[in-house]
């Protein structure tokens, strides 16, 4: 009876007050991906002590990398808005089902990468450069990350599964936790500090697959004994086929939209490569550096995607909005102040890598170029996910392919070849300003064809 009347009451996301409501879901959210910038971070600054050929392989392997990311992430995304959907209709059955397949889906992305990392590691790396050393190094650390990656498949499902039923604390841990045990492996395993072998490269690899188990096993433990409103169940399990359809058609343009970052990295990369490897290392910290500006949107993010899911599951329009509109605000706000730090303090930033006198010749006005994005992108991100919530995923996947791939691909390549090297970075700017325009006119259409149709099912609560 106690189980029924709880099903029964209203879900937080549809009668708190916006404000608090979005701050609470998303804020641990951000502290834990920030916590997960600061490992990405720590990763590469250890490794840039092994060699600057170590700290090349490391960037050359960021797009396969991302792309495992951009698969469980953007599955994840289409859990996150069935499940949230679902539990705004009160369909605890359909929930339960979203939750399962969504593991199921997991452990297969899972099975894809570890033979194909197994396999195609080395000729991955041959394709870019004929440099043994990067080579190997690169081979060595992708093989480990991608054959052992079912802890970061399974962290981030079942983080998924926690933040559909508003039970973001509980993320801050698990990414915490899985971060902190990367840090302290980092050291002891690279340059083999008191009982541990020096294994370079390899205890890279071993550190990172280490932190993703250590999160993914805390995740777990919460989902089971935290996560009342949905039921993880093996025993009888069954894929879904309509269930699987649900989270894809939301799912799938998300893993497309991301997988494209991987695609235009690679691209970007070997348009660099034929200027020098130093040039490659320092997109590849450029990438790490810009996850402690993006990290905290992306939570803020994800805190939004349930909240607008819910209330469109519930018919709450102006909650929706309120939302929105909220959203774009704080991660205008949060981009501004990446911007000022990227003018400001380029160099020490660089200098957090070991840089030498080339790498900061070439990374100072890097960074300060690509900055000048930021700000553009947060409107384009917050709209992104809004097309996600309310299933229109298809729209925020044109945004990314304009803007990664026929924007960014081909001005860099045309700068490079007319302007040399450090007008490479005005791709990334430039590509902002049309994917500005694109959000701007996907923010208007889904407004008027899918929020502002809606009627209020009861009055709103006071807020």
């Amino acid at each position: 009876m106690s189980e029924a009347s709880s099903h029964l009451r209203e879900n937080k996301m549809g009668v708190m007050p916006i404000n608090r409501l979005l701050i609470s879901m998303s804020l641990p959210m951000m502290i834990s991906m920030l916590v997960q910038a600061l490992y990405n971070v720590v990763d590469s600054i250890f490794v840039s002590y092994i060699s600057e050929n170590a700290l090349t392989a490391v960037s050359l392997a960021f797009p396969v990398q991302s792309l495992m990311v951009s698969v469980c992430v953007g599955t994840g995304v289409g859990i996150n808005a069935a499940l949230s959907k679902s539990l705004g209709e009160k369909d605890f059955e359909a929930a339960n089902r979203c939750a399962n397949n969504g593991l199921f889906l997991a452990l297969l992305s899972f099975l894809v990468f570890a033979v194909l990392g197994g396999l195609f590691s080395r000729p991955y790396f041959m394709l870019q450069t004929d440099i043994t050393d990067i080579v190997d190094l690169g081979t060595t650390y992708l093989t480990i990350c991608t054959v052992f990656c079912f802890g970061m498949m399974f962290q981030v499902t079942l983080n998924r599964l926690l933040q559909s039923t508003g039970q973001t604390f509980y993320i801050m841990f698990t990414q915490g936790l899985g971060a902190i045990v990367n840090i302290v492996f980092d050291p002891l395993l690279i340059f083999g500090i008191g009982p541990f072998p020096r294994l370079g490269m390899t205890g890279a690899a071993i550190a990172t697959v280490i932190g993703q188990i250590t999160g993914c096993s805390l995740s777990l433990f919460f989902n089971l004994t935290k996560n009342h409103e949905i039921h993880l169940a093996v025993r009888g399990f069954r894929p879904h086929g309509p269930t699987i359809r649900r989270i894809y058609a939301v799912g799938f343009p998300s893993i497309i939209l991301a997988s494209i970052g991987s695609v235009m990295t690679f691209a970007i990369n070997r348009i660099l490569l034929a200027f020098s490897t130093t040039a490659a290392a320092v997109f590849g910290i450029y990438f790490k550096l810009q996850s402690f500006v993006f990290m905290p949107v992306f939570g803020l993010n994800n805190g939004m995607v349930p909240i607008i899911a819910y209330n469109y599951g519930a018919r709450k329009k102006s909650r929706m909005v309120h939302t929105i509109r909220l959203s774009i605000l704080y991660a205008v706000c949060i981009m501004a102040l990446g911007t000022a730090l990227f003018w400001l303090i380029p160099d020490r930033l660089l200098g957090l890598f070991n840089a030498s006198s080339a790498l900061l010749a070439i990374g100072v006005p890097a960074l300060r170029t690509i900055s000048l994005s930021f700000i553009l992108a947060a409107f384009g991100i917050i709209t992104s996910s809004t097309c996600q919530a309310v299933g229109h995923g298809m729209l925020s996947m044109s945004v990314s392919v304009v803007r990664q791939l026929l924007a960014i691909i081909p001005a860099a390549y045309l700068l490079a070849h007319f302007f040399g090297l450090n007008a490479v970075w005005w791709a990334f700017p430039i590509a902002e300003v049309f994917s500005f325009a694109l959000s701007a006119f996907y923010m208007r259409y889904i407004y008027r064809s899918v929020i502002e149709p809606l009627e209020e099912l009861k009055p709103l609560p006071s807020e």
